[in-house]
């Protein structure tokens, strides 16, 4: 039996989701991206409070999309929190060895990030030819001629840096990541889930501004909601039938 590609594991009201492939850098497969929305549901749905999202081995947080088996159906967009899936609870990356491409845009859409000595960021679409525009959104996050750096230039920005320009909140010491990822996460589950959920859908909603693939997403993330719901099977059944539909708003 396979192992899953993410792993969750709930403990007294924290969730640790993990990236599990380590074999692959914890590339983003399209079988990952649909287990990784499916977690975040279950964070969004469940008893948990908080999250803490990481990658399993000790060589990558994640490499990006995977190359031979590309996220299409479901999409990489779809499994980005309050973009793809909401989540109205506060989620923390802790991030070692490679964050590139795409799996930075899983930090940049967490509300917390910690990072250790062995992390390296980088964005390389520029300098491949490809480009998503998730990634935009930096540089309303961010000082605006650092993100541009970042989003343009290629170049690798170590937790250190990572740091002092706002990528992450802290730079730990190898071996210290997670601890300190449960320190936030601790702080936060003790804390009173209404105002964290206030304040942190104010802060997406209305102050954080959202770059055009990111607005694009959340109104894709509306259409396909009909597109793949009982209800739209029901009005072609219906249809099909020659009766009236029978609604259940789902």
């Amino acid at each position: 039996m396979n192992a899953p590609l993410i792993d969750y594991r709930s403990e007294n009201g924290i969730a640790t989701i993990t990236l599990n492939r380590p074999d692959k850098m914890n590339a983003l497969s399209n079988g990952l991206v649909a287990e990784l929305i499916q977690a975040f549901q279950r964070l969004q749905d469940g008893d948990d409070r908080v999250a803490i999202l990481t990658g399993a081995g000790e060589r990558a947080f994640s490499v990006g999309a995977d190359l031979r088996d590309p996220p299409r159906d479901p999409e990489l967009w779809e499994c980005m929190p309050g973009v793809g899936v909401m989540v109205d609870k506060p989620i923390i990356a802790a991030v070692s060895g490679y964050c590139v491409g795409g799996a930075f845009c899983l930090v940049e859409f967490c509300d917390l990030a910690v990072a250790d000595e062995t992390a390296d960021f980088f964005y390389p679409e520029a300098q491949i030819g490809f480009c998503g525009g998730l990634i935009a959104g930096l540089a309303a996050r961010i000082p605006h001629k650092l993100a541009m750096e970042f989003m343009m230039t290629g170049r690798h920005f170590d937790a250190e840096r990572a740091a002092e320009i706002g990528m992450v909140n802290r730079a730990v010491a190898k071996g210290e990541l997670m601890a300190t990822a449960m320190e936030y996460a601790t702080i936060l589950r003790d804390s009173a889930p209404l105002v964290l959920r206030t304040v942190k859908r104010f802060v997406r909603d209305t102050v954080v501004a959202r770059g055009p693939s990111e607005l694009q997403a959340l109104a894709r993330r509306e259409l396909l909601s009909i597109s793949r719901s009982e209800d739209q099977k029901e009005g072609g059944r219906a249809f099909r039938e020659k009766r009236p539909p029978v609604f259940t708003g789902r």
